[in-house]
């Protein structure tokens, strides 16, 4: 009995009966045939355009007024009405960023995080180098370090790249990890030098980040290694591996072109 003949058993019964049981039934569902059918079908109205009406942000340098305005704000980068703080640096525009950077100084760490943010949302390339030196700054938190140092290698990762070296070094291994993953966007060759000795950190992760990074950077192959499961003693033999590659291939490396992600068909 196919499934169909199975759905008007179940389903039909006093259908059954009428039509004199279910080899009728069976019969009749089998010759019947179907014809496909075009529902009218009405598009939905066309949505009128709406007009802008957005504040652009600003483009000229601040006056005396707006910049009493800013400093008023800075203040204001912590509590209920931080969002609309941050916002108002965003419509000042980059004439802005000169004031804003001075919350990269104040007490408050969610200050700090949020004018890292707020600089990011500005695209506040002018207040790069600010953000280099809270990176480097060995006594700041390490989520706020490890913030200005994500968003200046978006703003200019050339210029990022003078706090890799330090914090590659630091005793925080959030720190350290931070370095070794942001890596992989500075496609520059001096970049390399700095990863291959955390290839052999004592921390796994930030072994694994480094790795992976070089993998990015340079599209070099080397033989399989465990590294999910290695020691730190299996992560010192194997970076030598990258050594000697390095030693070799320094003086004519050259950063590879990004791959292109492929295209879904």
């Amino acid at each position: 009995m196919n499934q169909l003949c199975l759905f008007f058993r179940l389903g039909v019964i006093g259908l059954l009966s009428v039509m004199g049981g279910a080899g009728s039934l069976c019969a009749w569902a089998e010759e019947s045939r179907v014809w496909a059918v075009q529902v009218p079908y009405d598009a939905p109205p066309v949505s009128p355009d709406v007009p802008d009406v957005s504040i652009p942000p600003n483009k000229t340098p601040l006056g005396p007024d707006e910049l009493k305005r800013a400093e008023a704000l800075l203040p204001l980068l912590e509590g209920k009405q931080e969002f609309w703080a941050m916002g108002e640096f965003v419509h000042l525009g980059e004439s802005s960023v000169p004031v804003l950077v001075k919350a990269l100084t104040m007490s408050s760490p969610r200050i700090r995080y949020n004018a890292i943010e707020t600089l990011l949302m500005m695209k506040g390339v002018a207040g790069v180098p600010a953000l280099v030196e809270t990176a480097k700054e060995p006594s700041e938190l390490s989520r706020v370090r490890e913030h200005a140092l994500r968003v200046a290698v978006r703003l200019d990762a050339a210029k990022a790249s003078e706090a890799l070296e330090l914090m590659a070094k630091d005793p925080n291994p959030s720190v350290r990890k931070a370095a070794a993953f942001e890596s992989r966007y500075i496609r520059q060759k001096a970049v390399i030098p700095i990863l291959i000795p955390m290839v052999s950190d004592e921390e796994r992760f930030v072994a694994l980040s480094a790795l992976q990074s070089l993998w990015i950077l340079t599209r070099h192959e080397t033989e399989f290694h465990d590294w999910d499961t290695s020691t730190k003693q299996d992560r010192a033999a194997w970076s030598s591996e990258w050594v000697e590659w390095w030693d070799i291939n320094k003086e004519t490396f050259e950063i590879p072109e990004p791959r292109r992600p492929k295209r879904s068909l």
